[in-house]
C-alpha cells in the first residue's frame, strides 16, 4: 500500500507540473491566469493521485499495462515543454533547437488539405505574421510529435509484444470503463470500439480546424494570441486524436489476445474430446 501511495504521488506530482510548464517557461503571465492554472494543477494533481491510490481503478485506462500511460504521458510532455519553448522566445539554446525542429516538420507538413495547413489557415486575417509563424511551427511540431507517439506504440505492440509482455491482462482493471457483460461479444464491441477511435482520431485534426474557421463569428479565435491558450490548444488538437489512435490501436491488440486464446481454448477441448480434425487425403 505504501508503494502504491508513493506511486501515486509521484504521478501527480508529475501531472501538476505537466499543467504549469507553459507558465513557468512563457513570461508576462498575469495574476488571474496563473491562479487558474495553479487551480487546474491542483485538481489534476489530486485527480491523479486519487485514482493511482485506489487498489481498483475507475476511469483512468491501463493502469496495470505499463507502459501505455507512460509514453502517452512522455509524448504529451515533450510537446507542451518544446511549444512552450518556442512561444517564450527566450532565445536560449533549448528554445533555437525546438524553434529549428519545429520549422523543418512545419515544412514537412505543410502541404494543401494536411492538418497543419488546416490549423495555421484558422488564424485571423488581421494577427501579425509572427503570430501566424509561431502558430505554424508549433503545430508542426505538436502534429509531428503525436506521429512520433503512435509509431512508438505500434513498435511496443509489434515488437515487444505488448501488453503480453506484462503477463496477464485483466480487462476489468484496465478497461474500468468498459462492462463486459453488456451484452453482445465482447471482442465485436472492442472492434467498433477501435474502429470509432480510428475514426475520430483520423478525422479531428482536419474538423478542428474547419469548424473553427466556419465559427469564426462565434468564436474568438484571436483569443489564440494568448501565448498560454496557444500552446494548450494547439498541443491538445494534436495529441486528443493521437490519443485516441493509440486507445484503437490498444482494443485492437486486446481483440487479437482475446481471439487467439479462445482458439487455444477450443483446440484444447476438442484435443480433449478426442475429436480428430479430417484432412484431405
Amino acid at each position: 500500500m505504501i508503494g502504491r501511495i508513493a506511486s501515486a504521488f509521484v504521478r501527480a506530482l508529475l501531472v501538476a507540473i505537466l499543467l504549469v510548464t507553459p507558465a513557468l517557461l512563457v513570461p508576462h503571465a498575469s495574476a488571474d491566469t496563473t491562479q487558474i492554472v495553479m487551480l487546474l494543477a491542483l485538481l489534476g494533481s489530486a485527480f491523479v493521485f486519487a485514482e493511482y491510490s485506489s487498489a481498483y481503478p475507475s476511469v483512468i485506462e491501463f493502469r496495470y499495462a505499463p507502459p501505455f500511460n507512460r509514453l502517452r504521458f512522455l509524448f504529451l510532455m515533450l510537446a507542451v515543454i518544446m511549444a512552450s519553448l518556442i512561444v517564450s522566445g527566450s532565445g536560449g539554446n533549448l528554445a533555437r533547437v525546438s524553434s529549428s525542429l519545429g520549422a523543418m516538420v512545419a515544412r514537412l507538413l505543410d502541404f494543401p488539405f494536411s492538418p497543419v495547413r488546416l490549423m495555421t489557415l484558422a488564424v485571423p486575417f488581421d494577427a501579425p505574421d509572427s503570430f501566424y509563424q509561431s502558430v505554424r511551427i508549433t503545430a508542426g511540431l505538436a502534429y509531428g510529435v503525436s506521429l512520433v507517439m503512435i509509431l512508438a506504440f505500434v513498435i511496443l505492440i509489434r515488437v515487444l509484444g505488448w501488453p503480453a509482455s506484462n503477463g496477464a491482462f485483466n480487462v476489468w482493471l484496465n478497461l474500468p470503463l468498459f462492462d463486459p457483460t453488456a451484452g453482445g461479444d465482447v471482442v465485436t464491441r472492442l472492434n467498433r470500439d477501435a474502429r470509432l477511435n480510428y475514426s475520430l482520431g483520423f478525422l479531428l485534426p482536419f474538423l478542428i480546424p474547419a469548424f473553427a474557421k466556419a465559427a469564426g463569428g462565434l468564436i474568438n479565435t484571436s483569443a489564440l494570441q494568448n501565448p498560454q491558450t496557444m500552446i494548450w490548444t494547439i498541443t491538445l488538437w494534436a495529441f486528443f486524436p493521437a490519443m485516441l489512435v493509440t486507445r484503437g490501436l490498444a482494443m485492437t491488440r486486446i481483440c487479437q489476445m482475446i481471439e487467439s486464446k479462445r482458439r487455444r481454448a477450443y483446440a484444447r477441448a476438442e484435443t480433449e474430446e478426442g475429436v480428430v480434425p479430417v484432412t484431405s487425403m
